[in-house]
């Protein structure tokens, strides 16, 4: 049976060089809560949307007037995205977005 200081050193063996940020991003999570629980919405609409048309992130992206990977950030559902950007999003997939205060 090995002793607590083997087993210490053996972990400390394959210990990252670098510190974790588990503990940075959960706290991050969980103070942007609000807006990132619409944002996961936003983006699920969006997918399914994108599926149902057979769009790529490329397509949208050009649709849009912006770069595939800035797409990519908002279909990961953790972007906080401005008024303008979700009217883009509204006017190229045709969905509904911010709903009644379109009108």
């Amino acid at each position: 049976m090995k002793t607590a200081n083997e087993i210490v050193s053996k972990l400390k063996e394959h210990q990252a060089s670098s510190p974790s940020k588990w503990r940075e991003n959960a706290e991050w999570r969980m103070a942007n809560k609000s807006w990132l629980r619409y944002s996961q919405h936003i983006a699920m609409k969006m997918l399914d949307k994108m599926d149902e048309l057979g769009m790529t992130q490329k397509r949208l992206s050009e649709l849009m007037g912006c770069s595939q990977q800035y797409v990519s950030k908002i279909l990961k559902g953790q972007e906080n995205l401005s008024l303008e950007t979700l009217a883009k999003i509204e006017r190229c997939l045709q969905i509904s977005i911010l709903g009644n205060l379109a009108k």
